[in-house]
């Protein structure tokens, strides 16, 4: 039985960086989707520049919106077919760097870093002294920053945001919450019924493993970059709690598109 569809994918190539709206992804069997997270910005508080590929470290090391919203004001995208990175401002180029040869990668390091200098960090912020940040990561599958150690995906409904829109009087943009997919065709809030449930996602089977609890990087616009809507507050108030979406860990691999279907597996 049909439960809901695709609606939207995302992927972030680049933890913190702009989410990339997709078509259809490959989920890779205790991976999660291939590139997602593949890449993230790391703080050095001792000015000695990382290997450039780690293992998983908990968000709080890497470069987040959450502690520097400006972050959000770029326009980035990576191309997994040439390994570049471009950056743009309001439609002004400032940077094209590829992540397959250690001096680009240091372009890109030197750029973020710079970045973040002209910017003001969050009074919450965990590394707020602005210490220089350096690219990790890789692009063959053996590097991903998630939120949380056990790898996984993120689904939100879609009748979950509208809610949260009409709550907030003003549309509430998918991208707020970085998920993977957007999926149509369920009631608000449904999706918190399917912890430990299996599905069908596509070509794929998941398991449902958790609510997601929200920070405050929900409050900022990810097109601004600036904290035009109180989200983080205005959940718990008007529905309870501060949760939306839910985080699965992928069983088999398979390709999802806009439009597959979500079944009971």
């Amino acid at each position: 039985m049909t439960i809901a569809t695709i609606h939207q994918i995302f992927t972030h190539p680049i933890k913190g960086l702009t989410p990339h709206p997709s078509e259809k992804v490959f989920l890779k069997a205790g991976h999660g989707i291939t590139g997602d997270r593949a890449f993230a910005l790391i703080h050095t508080e001792n000015g000695i520049q990382p290997p450039s590929t780690i293992p998983w470290k908990p968000k709080g090391n890497f470069a987040m919106q959450n502690d520097w919203p400006g972050l959000a004001a770029l326009d980035c995208y990576y191309d997994n077919l040439t390994n570049t990175l471009t950056v743009k401002h309001k439609g002004v180029l400032l940077l094209q760097s590829r992540t397959d040869t250690q001096e680009e990668r240091n372009l890109i390091s030197a750029f973020f870093t710079g970045y973040l200098a002209s910017l003001h960090p969050t009074d919450t912020a965990r590394h707020p002294q602005k210490n220089p940040l350096y690219l990790v990561g890789n692009t063959n599958e053996n590097t991903r920053y998630p939120d949380r150690e056990p790898v996984h995906i993120s689904l939100i409904g879609q009748a979950t945001l509208d809610i949260i829109s009409e709550a907030a009087n003003s549309p509430v943009d998918a991208r707020r919450f970085r998920p993977n997919f957007v999926i149509k065709g369920i009631p608000a809030w449904e999706e918190f019924n399917w912890i430990e449930k299996q599905f069908q996602l596509g070509e794929a089977k998941i398991c449902i493993t958790a609510r997601i609890g929200r920070c405050a990087n929900i409050d900022v616009n990810p097109q601004t970059g600036d904290r035009d809507l109180s989200l983080f507050s205005l959940l718990p108030k008007k529905f309870g709690h501060a949760q939306t979406g839910v985080l699965a860990t992928v069983i088999n691999s398979g390709s999802v598109a806009i439009g597959d279907t979500l079944t009971l597996a």
